[in-house]
């Protein structure tokens, strides 16, 4: 998400701090450019108008005029303007209140509430040890309640039985009762979706809410749907007052319109985010962060917390005691490998780290996706103990058996073990520059591929 918005920004911003003075023409040139991108990113009209007023006001203010980098100063106006239109603060769940605290979900058909259900249930389990209760109040699609009971089994997270012909005012009721009776902290009541709006769907919502008064009322949203999207919030907003916004698929080829105009439009902050189809793809909507990959700056903090989550401490430290000693093979060039895909392949990784958007050519050129890192794993996996511990043993007629057990090619073995002893040479290096600045030729040896080159 964002992609063609930050490319085009980042464009923008590139030409203003490449002139060591801003005259008024430079920034309203550089207005309507954004103006372009943020519409061609499905930002809404009122939105864009509004957020290039306030950046307009600061851009022409004293501080621009007199600063000795005028460019930089207004990356940092449409930086705090962009962090304000997402919201200012990341909101988190409210979910304080007497157990079972009620949930309840709400959206169109397709647009991933019951899998963001399940998602929810199990993070909130994870980070915040609570024993939820999932329902389905969907009577209407084919098999969704199953979907959720089989969700229910891949999270291990409990749902509330399926009683044949029940109405959904029957099932809210049930769950309630039954997380009461059985000490859940939470019932997450998944209800039913239309393919749009009408009043029988928000009927039912509404009359739902009131029996359940749930602590949070959450619209799930697929980002890929633009300013629909926002349309949409906007009608639930108005029937049953959501408490926050579920925003799906964020992964995909979304412009990003819909949550920049979301909360400007309906006031509702968007909560959470789905990154992916597994379970553990959804992280908290942290305006700042946000705001600062779509300006190229990536997302640090969330990179780290995301490492945290899936990297084994004492692994981690064993790992680090041999790069110290510069003593590094193919099997711990596996396990870096794994690592990569626990945090969600090299397009996740890559789309947090800082400055990436400057060389999206080249990293599209380098072909760094899940596939690449598949098929270096298999190369490895293919290889004895030996060979993974003194890969210069590699020759010839070893490759060969490497290559034919792997299902890939001698020069697909040849490039893993290049990139092998760059990295190993890397490691080295780095062994005696503690304390010193990386110089980007050693980052660029360290990528899968090892073929990028830095501006």
């Amino acid at each position: 998400m964002f992609e063609n918005l930050s490319s085009r920004l980042g464009a923008t911003f590139d030409r203003l701090k490449g002139r060591g003075a801003l005259a008024q023409d430079d920034i309203n040139e550089g207005l309507r450019e954004m103006r372009v991108a943020l519409l061609e990113a499905d930002v809404a009209l009122p939105v864009v108008k509004e957020f290039l007023a306030q950046v307009r006001e600061g851009a022409l203010g004293e501080e621009v005029v007199k600063s000795v980098t005028p460019g930089q100063m207004v990356v940092k106006i449409v930086h705090d303007h962009l962090v304000e239109m997402l919201g200012g603060e990341g909101v988190a769940l409210d979910l304080i209140a007497a157990p079972p605290v009620a949930v309840l979900l709400a959206g169109l058909q397709g647009s991933g509430k019951t899998t963001t259900c399940a998602k929810i249930a199990r993070d909130l389990r994870n980070k915040e040890k609570k024993k939820a209760l999932m329902a389905s109040l969907d009577v209407y699609r084919p098999a969704a309640q199953e979907q959720l009971a089989v969700l229910g089994r891949e999270a291990s997270i409990a749902t509330l039985p399926i009683v044949a012909h029940e109405k959904p005012l029957e099932i809210t009721k049930r769950a309630l009762e039954t997380a009461a009776r059985e000490g859940f902290d939470l019932v997450l009541l998944d209800s039913a979706g239309r393919v749009h709006i009408d009043d029988k769907l928000m009927d039912e919502l509404a009359n739902v809410a009131t029996l359940a008064s749930p602590k949070e009322t959450l619209l799930v949203a697929d980002a890929m749907t633009g300013q629909d999207a926002v349309r949409v919030a906007q009608s639930f907003h108005d029937k049953v007052t959501l408490t926050g916004i579920v925003l799906t698929r964020i992964d995909g080829d979304a412009r990003g319109g819909a949550a920049l105009s979301m909360r400007a439009v309906t006031g509702c902050p968007i909560k959470l985010l789905g990154t992916g189809e597994k379970l553990d793809a959804l992280e908290a909507f942290h305006p700042d962060r946000i705001a600062s990959r779509i300006l190229g700056q990536g997302d640090v903090v969330g990179l780290v917390e995301k490492a945290t989550e899936v990297i084994d401490q004492k692994e981690a430290e064993k790992m680090a005691q041999k790069l110290k000693k510069g003593s590094f093979d193919l099997e711990d060039f596996a396990a870096q490998l794994a690592q990569i895909s626990k945090i969600g392949g090299m397009d996740k990784l890559m789309g947090l780290m800082p400055g990436i958007g400057k060389i999206k050519k080249q990293v599209a050129e380098a072909d760094l996706d899940e596939k690449l890192l598949k098929r270096q794993q298999a190369i490895i996996s293919s290889m004895t103990p030996a060979e993974r511990r003194r890969p210069e043993i590699l020759r010839a007629s070893r490759k060969k058996r490497v290559a034919a057990g792997s299902g890939t090619t001698v020069a697909d073995v040849n490039r893993l073990l290049k990139q092998f002893k760059d990295m190993h040479r890397m490691v080295k290096r780095m062994g005696k520059m503690e304390g010193k600045r990386i110089p980007t030729d050693l980052l660029r040896q360290s990528m899968p591929g090892g073929s990028l080159k830095f501006p």
